[in-house]
């Protein structure tokens, strides 16, 4: 036995079996020579059970015999405070990786608690975004700095890289709530958000007419449009209603006698939307599929319409309008309303964008002033874009004077 050096460790020929050398002067650290000709350094210990362990600190060459010592010497004093540094590496191989936990959140957070769309847009972030950087990496292993590198990354993108984090920071939650991470371990808590810029877009009045005139061509013309884009198109417009809430608007959640749409699902749950008169005019008008219960109705039996987007695209052109997105027309429906001084209050309960706990305080309206809201609205719209009015029953607002 003698102390192991670069010159002892160089003379060490393999043999037939495998070698061991230990140093003389720290008890249990050694190094072992395989028949092969590999020779790599490791300590051997007895854990507090008295169960003798042996872990491997690295091959010679790639650790030199006084790195090899200190990570010994290092091991040993954990092993005399209760430690077990082989229990530690396999434990560290065992740990679940980023990829994993993301396929957990995914399975037991996302798919039983959130919409479609939103389970879409996550699975798109973790796909394109936080696995290539952390998918190989330990969960409990993530630092501030990996979160903090990862989403200014995406500073190009600010609201990718907010949504990013947002995700990240709820699967770090729920990792703790596993027992993945130490409790208040969240690497993303004080990663900052960048600020976003609003890009939305309003249609002005010759806009509006130019729209009309494009959705009169587009189904004019000997190669017509989808005619459930052209209703799906105008709809959006009329009732300030999102996309999918239209695209998935069953026959059975339309009530025309009492000017209705009863939605059982939207962004911010159940839903009533007050249909002014062109809405209802267009509802009346529109066929109805015994095979499909879908307004917006496709071509395949018993789905509504897709390609929405592809369609708008070329709408959008014909009327020289091509930076407004097809969500952009439920910002019109608001603008309108406060162009004509109907309260925020009222254009609030109309869009349902609200937190419940906000819209609350809309619940004391009455379907009265909501229906004549949303008829003057629609009616506006109408008009701008050029569209014939169909006389109906109009639900008159009083003015102040009369309350």
């Amino acid at each position: 036995m003698a102390k192991i050096t670069k010159k002892l460790v160089d003379a060490i020929k393999a043999g037939e079996s495998d070698k061991f050398h230990w140093d003389s002067q720290l008890s249990g650290f050694g190094v072992r020579v395989k028949p092969s000709g590999v020779k790599s350094f490791f300590v051997q210990f007895r854990n507090e059970a008295g169960r003798s362990r042996r872990l491997t600190l690295g091959q010679y060459g790639h650790l030199t015999c006084e790195q090899a010592r200190q990570m010994a010497q290092d091991h040993l004093s954990a092993v005399a405070h209760g430690g077990d540094p082989v229990e530690q590496k396999q434990q560290a191989r065992k740990a679940i990786t980023m990829a994993e936990l993301a396929e957990r959140y995914l399975l037991e957070h996302a798919r039983p608690h959130k919409k479609p769309a939103s389970i879409a847009q996550d699975e798109q972030m973790i796909r394109d975004y936080i696995l290539p950087r952390m998918g190989h990496m330990p969960a409990k292993a993530i630092t501030k700095t990996d979160a903090a590198r990862l989403i200014h990354s995406l500073r190009e993108t600010p609201v990718a890289a907010n949504r990013t984090r947002a995700l990240l920071s709820k699967m770090f939650s729920l990792a703790e709530t596993w027992g993945i991470r130490p409790d208040g371990s969240n690497p993303c808590r004080h990663v900052q958000k960048f600020r976003e810029v609003s890009k939305e877009r309003y249609l002005s009045g010759p806009e509006l007419a130019r729209l009309g005139a494009a959705l009169a061509q587009a189904e004019q013309r000997p190669n017509p449009e989808h005619p459930s884009a052209i209703l799906a198109i105008r709809l959006l417009l009329f009732t300030g209603c999102r996309k999918n809430e239209i695209l998935s608007l069953q026959w059975e959640h339309v009530d025309l006698e009492r000017g209705l749409l009863n939605l059982p699902d939207s962004k911010t749950g159940k839903k009533i939307v007050p249909l002014g008169g062109p809405a209802l005019d267009l509802l009346k008008s529109a066929p109805r599929l015994q095979w499909n219960p879908y307004v917006c109705h496709g071509e395949k039996q018993g789905g509504h319409l897709i390609g929405l987007a592809k369609i708008w695209q070329r709408i959008r052109t014909a009327a020289e309008i091509t930076d407004v997105r097809i969500h952009d027309l439920r910002h019109g429906f608001a603008s309108m309303a406060t162009a004509h001084n109907i309260g925020l209050p009222i254009v609030g309960a109309l869009l349902g964008h609200t937190r419940p706990q906000t819209t609350a305080k809309y619940s004391h309206l009455s379907t009265d002033p909501l229906s004549a809201a949303a008829d003057m609205i629609s009616r506006k719209i109408q008009e701008a874009m050029g569209m014939p009015v169909v006389s109906g029953n109009v639900v008159q607002m009083r003015k102040k004077s009369d309350q």
